[in-house]
């Protein structure tokens, strides 16, 4: 007899192929989830550039050039929330202060020394110390936006209310935590291990197909296409 989990992932799998026939290759699909996600990373290669020329740009005193790069590959896209976009123009743009720890920051999150945890967990802290003028910067998808746009074949991008249902339709046990946390971090990580080894016949290429797929279990966006 299938198990509960079993039952939830098969239905997890019909309701994407319901949406997306063709899968991670379908038309539909990349341009309504992954195409503009391959774009900013694409522009973050351009404009903010991979380990050698970031810690170049720092090592010239270029702070500012990648606060700002970094949020503008962002903006352009429907990641983080409007207000969300506003806090971190606020804390990194317009603030000398936050742009030179954001960006020193961002490269130890990228490329620093440690593992996925200690770097994880140094990054979480530089955000939560960024300045603050109404809403909090440190939220789950200002963390975890720059290193899904960066390194989409490592990170994961997380809504945390999303990122819940998904887990819960999938019958993954996800240990939450509302402050970004390694704890919370690493179960979602473990969550598109999972993900993308049960739908390996479909052969998503990185954590952006991971997390498309999580995006339709559990985001409003397609709500009554799971209800159909």
């Amino acid at each position: 007899m299938a198990t509960t989990s079993t039952r939830r992932r098969a239905a997890a799998r019909r309701t994407f192929l319901s949406i997306f026939p063709d899968g991670f290759r379908d038309e539909r699909y990349l341009a309504w989830e992954r195409d503009y996600k391959v774009d900013a990373h694409r522009r973050w290669r351009d404009e903010v550039g991979g380990e050698a020329e970031l810690r170049a740009a720092l090592e010239a005193g270029r702070h500012r050039d990648v606060a700002a790069g970094a949020v503008r590959v962002e903006a352009g896209r429907p990641l983080l929330f409007s207000f969300e976009k506003m806090a971190l123009r606020d804390a990194v743009v317009r603030s000398e202060v936050g742009a030179h720890r954001f960006a020193e920051g961002l490269y130890d999150w990228l490329h620093g020394p440690g593992g996925e945890r200690a770097r994880f967990e140094r990054w979480t802290d530089v955000v939560q110390s960024l300045p603050r003028r109404q809403t909090r910067v440190a939220t789950w998808p200002v963390v975890t936006v720059f290193g899904a746009i960066a390194r989409p074949r490592v990170h994961v991008f997380v809504k945390p209310l999303t990122m819940r249902r998904a887990a819960a339709a999938y019958g993954f046990d996800l240990r939450y935590h509302s402050t970004p946390d390694w704890e919370t971090y690493s179960s979602v990580l473990e969550l598109a291990r999972v993900v993308r080894a049960e739908l390996a016949d479909l052969r998503p290429r990185d954590q952006i197909d991971v997390q498309s797929f999580l995006w339709v279990l559990g985001s409003d966006e397609y709500a009554e296409a799971r209800a159909a």
